[in-house]
C-alpha cells in the first residue's frame, strides 16, 4: 500500500512546479500564477492521499522511504510521518493554494519586470517544498539542511515583495525587516549546527551507525538516547539540547527571541506573512516536540520549568502589546507571539493533553491567523493604510468583509465553538496537571484576547463611516474563495476535532512513552472511611 513514494512526491511536486513556473515565457503572468495554483492543488491532493491511507493505530512512522545519501557520514534520505507530522503536512498543503490565490496580484506591488509574477509564485512553492520535507524527514542532517535553506526564499518574499510604497524610508524598512529575519534565524541555525555535529560525534563514538561509525538516523539516535547508549554526561546533553532549542525558539518564536517577527509580518505581503507565521514558524514548534523531547528527554525535563515560564511571559506579553498597537497588521502579528506561547507551554507540559493540544493548536493557529491576516490584508489594500484610526463604519459599506473579520477575530480569541478553543483548552488542562501556576497565569490571556479583538472590531468596523471609507468594496469572488474554506474549517474543527485528534493522540502518547513521561496522577484525597456494601461505614 505504501510502496509508492508519496512523501517524496509531496515535496518534489512544488519544487518541480517552481521550476516550471520559472521557465514559462516572461509575458505569461497569468499562466505562471495558474500553473502555481494547479501545482499547489496537486500537492494538496497528494497530502490527502497520505492522510486517507495513514493508519492511526499502525506503526509510529508510516510511508517510510529510506535511501543512502552520504554513507561516509551516516546520513540518509529517510522520510516518514507520524500523526503529528501528518496534520502539519495537511495544514501546509491546504494553505498554500489559498495563499497563491490570495496573493494573485501581490506580485504587481513591486518592480515592473516581466518575470516578477513568476519569481513570486516560484518562491512560494519552494518554501512549501522545503517545509514539507522538514516535516517528513527522519534524518537529522536532512532536516537541518532544509530547516536552514527555507530561510532564503522566505527572505526574498519578505524583502522583495511587500505593500506598495513610494516612500524610500518604508522600502528601506522592509529591507531591514527581511535582513533581521534572516540574521536571527541563521544565527539560531548555526547554533543548532554545532549541536548537530556534537550529537553526531556521540553516535560515532558509540558506533551507532550501520557501518560502525556515526549516524544521523533519527530513529536510531532516539533509541540510543532513551536507553542511555549515547555515553554522555548531563552537561553535554544539556548543551546539545540548548543548541537545538535555541534555533527552534528563534523560529517559533519564543519570548525574548521574537523581535524579528512583527517587522517581517508587516513588511511582507499578507499572503507571504501568513506563509511565514502559519507555515514556516511551525517548523520551530514541531522541532521542539519532535527533536528536543525525543533526543534529549532528561534535558527537556530539566529545562521545562524555565521554558514554560518564558512561554507564559510570551503569552501575556504578546497579548498586552497587541492591545496597544495602532497598526492592524502589527496587532495581529503580536497575537501570534501570544499563541506560540500556548503551543510551547503545551509541548513542555509533557502530558498527553498538553501535547495533543499543542499539536492541534499548531493547526488551528495556522487557520485562524490565515483568515484574520488575509481579511485584514484585503481591507488594507482597499484603504491604502494599516492605521486602525483611519477605519470606522466598515460594516455599513462592506458587511461581508466585516462579518468574516468578526468570525476570524472570535476564533483568534478562542471563542467556544471555534477551532482554537479546543486546542487552547487542552493546553491549559494538560499544563495545569503539572504546572498549575503557569496554567493559571496563562488564562489571563483569555481576557486580554477578548479585549484586543473586540476593541479592534469596534474601532474598525462599527460607528459612523469615516471619511475615505465610503466606497470600500466588499469581498470579491476570488477573496471569498480564499476566506470561505478557512472559516468553514474553523467551524468544523471547533465542533468536531476528532479526525485530527485520532491521528495526533497516538503520536503524542508514543512520544511521551518513549521519553518515560506519564501524566501526573490526580491529587484526590483518600477517604478515611470505607463505605460498607449496604451503605454503612466501617470504622
Amino acid at each position: 500500500m505504501n510502496s509508492f513514494p508519496w512523501l517524496t512526491t509531496l515535496w518534489v511536486l512544488p519544487m518541480a512546479g517552481a521550476v516550471l513556473v520559472l521557465i514559462l515565457p516572461g509575458a505569461w503572468r497569468t499562466a505562471a500564477r495558474s500553473a502555481g495554483l494547479v501545482v499547489a492543488l496537486a500537492t494538496l491532493a497528494a497530502g490527502i492521499v497520505v492522510a486517507v491511507r495513514f493508519e492511526p493505530g499502525g506503526a509510529q512512522f508510516q510511508f517510510v522511504e529510506s535511501h543512502r545519501w552520504i554513507p561516509a557520514f551516516g546520513a540518509g534520505y529517510t522520510l516518514g510521518v507520524d500523526g503529528i507530522a501528518l496534520v502539519l503536512v495537511l495544514l501546509t498543503a491546504a494553505l498554500v493554494p489559498l495563499l497563491i490565490l490570495a496573493g494573485w496580484k501581490d506580485d504587481r506591488e513591486v518592480g515592473t519586470g516581466r518575470r516578477v509574477a513568476h519569481i513570486y509564485v516560484a518562491l512560494t512553492l519552494i518554501v512549501e517544498s522545503m517545509v514539507l520535507i522538514s516535516f517528513t524527514s527522519l534524518d537529522i542532517l536532512l532536516f537541518y539542511v532544509f530547516f536552514e535553506v527555507m530561510l532564503i526564499p522566505m527572505y526574498f518574499l519578505i524583502g522583495g515583495f511587500g505593500p506598495r510604497s513610494d516612500d524610500a524610508a518604508q522600502r528601506q524598512q522592509r529591507s531591514r525587516a527581511a535582513v533581521k529575519f534572516l540574521l536571527y534565524n541563521l544565527f539560531g541555525g548555526l547554533i543548532m549546527l554545532a549541536a548537530v555535529i556534537g550529537l553526531y560525534v556521540l553516535t560515532a563514538r558509540e558506533q551507532l551507525g550501520a557501518d560502525g561509525g556515526g549516524t544521523f538516523d533519527f530513529r536510531a539516535v532516539v533509541a540510543a538516547a532513551n536507553s542511555g547508549q549515547l555515553g554522555a554526561g548531563p552537561a553535554v546533553l544539556n548543551a546539545l539540547f540548548l543548541g537545538f532549542m535555541f534555533a527552534f525558539a528563534v523560529k517559533a518564536p519564543l519570548w525574548p527571541l521574537h523581535t524579528w517577527l512583527p517587522g517581517a509580518a508587516v513588511s511582507a505581503t499578507p499572503a507571504s506573512a501568513v506563509l511565514m507565521m502559519a507555515v514556516v514558524d511551525k517548523v520551530g514548534t514541531f522541532g521542539m516536540l519532535r527533536y528536543c523531547l525525543l533526543l534529549f528527554p532528561s534535558a527537556s525535563t530539566t529545562y521545562a520549568p524555565l521554558i514554560s515560564t518564558l512561554a507564559v511571559i510570551g503569552i501575556v506579553y504578546g497579548a498586552l502589546l497587541a492591545i496597544g498597537q495602532t497598526d492592524v497588521m502589527r496587532l495581529i502579528a503580536y497575537t501570534s507571539i501570544s499563541h506560540f506561547g500556548f503551543i510551547i507551554l503545551g509541548i513542555f507540559a509533557m502530558t498527553n493533553q498538553g501535547g495533543a493540544g499543542a499539536t492541534l493548536y499548531m493547526v488551528n493557529h495556522g487557520i485562524s491567523t490565515a483568515a484574520l491576516f488575509l481579511i485584514a490584508g484585503f481591507l488594507v489594500s482597499r484603504r491604502g493604510t494599516r492605521v486602525i484610526a483611519e477605519f470606522g463604519g466598515v460594516q455599513k459599506v462592506a458587511p461581508v468583509l466585516a462579518g468574516t473579520f468578526l468570525i476570524a477575530g472570535l476564533a483568534t480569541l478562542s471563542l467556544p465553538g471555534l477551532a482554537p478553543f479546543v486546542s487552547e483548552f487542552l493546553v491549559l488542562a494538560g499544563t495545569f496537571t503539572r504546572y498549575p501556576v503557569a496554567a493559571v497565569c496563562a488564562t489571563s490571556a483569555l481576557v486580554l484576547a477578548a479585549l484586543y479583538v473586540l476593541w479592534l472590531y469596534q474601532r474598525m468596523m462599527t460607528g459612523p463611516v469615516k471619511k475615505g471609507n465610503e466606497r470600500l468594496r466588499d469581498l470579491l469572488p476570488r477573496e471569498l474563495v480564499v476566506v470561505t474554506p478557512l472559516l468553514v474549517a474553523l467551524l468544523l474543527l471547533g465542533a468536531y476535532p476528532k479526525p485530527l485528534l485520532d491521528r495526533i493522540n497516538p503520536a503524542v502518547a508514543s512520544t511521551l512513552t518513549t521519553i518515560g513521561k506519564h501524566d501526573p496522577a490526580p491529587d484526590v484525597p483518600q477517604q478515611e472511611a470505607a463505605v460498607a456494601p449496604h451503605g454503612g461505614a466501617h470504622k
